[in-house]
């Protein structure tokens, strides 16, 4: 069964040969473990990383610089700690809305040249997917309405905008919105299958902004930019970090048919609860607790309760991985041997 086909019996609970599992490392991995260990580690786990090659890498800054500073598309002055971590907005270009009337959003975007050339783009990349056993994937970069008016305005006078109804934040909204719509649009003219809608709302406890807010302003956003792939048969995939039980149903019913969310954080009995058996969970795995300070007896006991928990032989499940510096490589190795043994659990 090829990869493509086992993600697609599980999204749809059509009895899966195994578990899809994914693990992937973060770049600044390489700056803090030795590359011939973390090649190892891919190489002895081929369900897991099956083009896995030892083929000369690009070479990584042996000293990642620190405090790594560029400004974005959209004029947002942004930082890093480290090569690979993801970076933070440092400076607002729309901190004070008088910046507003001079401000010009990135052009539109749209298909390469060559991309245009092509009359049957769609199905020449449907049928390239096919061959090779995978989805044609699209969608939205991370952070693309909610945190972007956040990284323009800053969070503080966002949230004070929306509280305010601060009539100005409709105008930037819109602006957000129709950049958001062309990468959905040039996404569909690829053929896509699968579409993402990466975005985190939650905190360690409750979502960034109260349900209400969310209702008024970022939901009618999220299902407008959703509709159109709906319409056209593609996978709504929606991934957010932190506790977000609260928005939940208003993401479901935004149009979301995966939800990648985090294990402990909204809690294993709440998912189950929610979603088992209802709609395909993508599983965040633990990036926090266990895996980073347990022992790799209790990062294979979580791996086999969370299969438990919240899979089943008609699908429904799958797992993922973010490996960051600071996790034992103990560990890492144990989190992989359980993520490649309990695929196959209900096989």
């Amino acid at each position: 069964m090829t990869q493509r086909e086992n993600m697609l019996r599980s999204i749809h609970f059509e009895r899966p040969e195994r578990i899809p599992m994914q693990f992937w490392i973060n770049p600044a991995c390489y700056h803090h473990y030795p590359p011939s260990d973390l090649d190892e580690l891919q190489e002895s786990h081929p369900y897991l990383f099956p083009n896995f090659s030892r083929l000369p890498k690009p070479p990584t800054d042996p000293n990642p610089q620190i405090q790594r500073t560029y400004t974005d598309e959209w004029g947002i002055t942004m930082a890093s700690q480290e090569q690979g971590i993801a970076p933070v907005a440092i400076r607002n270009p729309l901190a004070n809305w008088s910046a507003l009337e001079g401000y010009s959003p990135p052009a539109l975007p749209g298909l390469t040249e060559e991309e245009k050339k092509q009359p049957n783009l769609a199905s020449k990349n449907r049928r390239d997917a096919i061959e090779a056993g995978t989805l044609v994937a699209g969608g939205l970069p991370h952070g693309h309405t909610f945190l972007r008016l956040c990284d323009l305005r800053g969070y503080e006078a966002f949230m004070y905008d929306m509280a305010d109804a601060e009539p100005r934040l409709w105008m930037l909204m819109d602006m957000v919105e129709e950049h958001n719509q062309t990468l959905v649009q040039c996404s569909l003219r690829r053929g896509a299958e699968w579409m993402g809608y990466p975005e985190d709302l939650g905190m360690q406890i409750g979502p960034m902004l109260s349900p209400e807010h969310f209702r008024k302003y970022i939901k009618p956003c999220y299902q407008r930019l959703m509709k159109p792939a709906r319409e056209a048969g593609c996978i709504i995939h929606m991934h957010s970090d932190g506790d977000i039980r609260d928005l939940v149903d208003d993401l479901v019913d935004s149009g979301v048919q995966v939800i990648n969310l985090q294990d402990l954080v909204n809690g294993l009995e709440w998912i189950r609860q929610r979603f088992k058996g209802k709609m395909c969970i993508d599983l965040d795995i633990d990036r926090q607790s266990v895996t980073r300070f347990g022992t790799p007896e209790q990062v294979d006991t979580l791996i086999r309760t969370e299969v438990e928990t919240l899979g089943s032989r008609e699908g429904g499940l799958m797992m993922i991985y973010g490996m960051y510096p600071g996790i034992p490589l103990d560990n890492a190795k144990a989190l992989m041997d359980a993520m490649e043994t309990y695929s196959s659990y209900y096989s």
